[in-house]
């Protein structure tokens, strides 16, 4: 995605730039600025993460349209954006979402150049075991679904997950066996804070307001039609209002009458201590409900399912912790010395079918981009693009057709449990 030649870039510093500022006391400027709240924007983007950062941002950068508010009731990057395992991947089970993931890590491939702003995107495969014959034909299954769709995966065997794996225990000796595997070149990590901070910084660049504390308390609706919102600092008039919340859909979305087939649960997440690396994929367990990732810095990063019961607390509970470190010492024995550090949990909105809502509600002017379960991050680039797309243009783009709330009354749903219920 390239950036429309009169659209403002942010700062570049020279080598000699960031001595004097590391050395010599110079002042950082500000990555994005403050600004007083208009009255009156063109649209009002409710949630600073990663989607409501890369609606504005594509917004502008795309579409030209830059009177726009993202509306944070926090600080940037706090929700959902800033609680998950930031894996990046495409492998998934429809043809919908393989295509619509692939768009995504595409745009996250050139997303450093895009925004000028390292997002620490490393490429190092994912990895998905099959430790039974069901889970080897769904791999199987999933594999072909993404060849058609032009993606990387492969059904692999003991041998070659030995080789990309070496601390994995490929024999049969273990009490799950692992049978086989499915193998995802493009998958990785990436920094998310990073990736919130380059939106943000390109949104800013573009003349986008970012507003943090700034909570929305009402959305006023008219006719059927939204007038704008009502927030702790004032009320401000929008034709166009887009509500990309994680956790928090449901009540935001209610506001402005607009019911969604949604249940939040909490997810929770571990790292340990860092380490000397030897993990280079990142290697997920669907029938323990466990994956694995190693960061840059040595940390290993542990995740699991969701909680088994509705909730909107974010904090962690010794239950999960106890059961992922089973989890992970039943694939990878040798870690059981090291020391868990840290644990949070985020709130996931999760829609019956696994597949998240976007497009336009029926209240005109009112859109969504929500329900994005465990997986969110990884569409950030390409949810910002197609909402953006179809707020500046009035027409659903093709990628996100499928994902619009009627397919809920019309039985149109998009499947994707067997590929996103641990595999994030």
């Amino acid at each position: 995605m390239k950036l429309r030649r009169s659209l403002p870039r942010p700062a570049r510093y020279s080598g000699f730039g960031l001595l004097r500022h590391a050395l010599g006391g110079a002042p950082w400027p500000p990555v994005w600025r403050r600004h007083d709240l208009r009255d009156r924007y063109d649209v009002v983007v409710i949630g600073g993460g990663v989607h409501g950062l890369a609606t504005a941002y594509y917004l502008a950068a795309n579409h030209g349209v830059n009177n726009v508010a993202v509306l944070e009731r926090g600080y940037l990057g706090g929700g959902a954006s800033g609680r998950n395992t930031a894996i990046i991947r495409s492998n998934y089970l429809t043809p919908e979402g393989v295509a619509f993931y692939h768009r995504s890590v595409r745009l996250y491939e050139s997303l450093a150049a895009d925004l000028n702003f390292n997002v620490m995107f490393s490429q190092r495969g994912h990895l998905t075991l099959a430790h039974t014959d069901s889970a080897l034909r769904t791999m199987r299954w999933r594999a072909e679904v993404n060849k058609l769709q032009g993606v990387d995966s492969s059904l692999v065997g003991r041998s070659e997950i030995g080789s990309l794996v070496p601390h994995l225990d490929v024999s049969d000796r273990p009490r799950f066996p692992i049978l086989g595997g499915l193998w995802h070149p493009p998958g990785g990590i990436v920094r998310h804070d990073a990736v919130v901070w380059g939106y943000a910084r390109g949104a800013d660049a573009a003349g986008v307001h970012l507003h943090q504390d700034t909570e929305v308390v009402g959305i006023d609706v008219t006719g059927g039609r939204v007038q704008g919102v009502r927030t702790n600092r004032g009320r401000i008039a929008a034709p166009a209002v887009v509500a990309c919340t994680a956790g928090w859909a449901s009540t935001v979305c209610d506001l402005a009458g607009v019911a969604l087939p949604i249940t939040t649960f909490p997810l929770q997440a571990a790292v340990t201590e860092p380490v000397r690396p030897f993990l280079d994929t990142v290697v997920v367990s669907g029938t323990r409900h466990v994956y694995v990732s190693q960061t840059d810095r040595g940390e290993l990063v542990f995740g699991a399912a969701v909680d088994p019961f509705p909730s909107y607390s974010s904090r962690g509970s010794l239950e999960f912790t106890e059961g992922v470190a089973a989890h992970v010492l039943e694939l990878m024995p040798a870690l059981a010395p090291v020391r868990i550090l840290r644990q949070w949990a985020g709130l996931c909105d999760m829609t019956p079918d696994f597949s998240p809502v976007m497009g336009p509600t029926p209240v005109e002017g009112f859109y969504v981009d929500v329900g994005w379960g465990t997986y969110g991050f990884k569409a950030g680039p390409v949810a910002g693009e197609t909402m953006a797309s179809l707020v500046a243009t009035g027409k659903t783009p093709d990628l996100i057709a499928p994902f619009d709330l009627a397919r809920f009354t019309d039985g149109r749903l998009v499947g994707e449990r067997g590929a996103a219920a641990v595999g994030h």
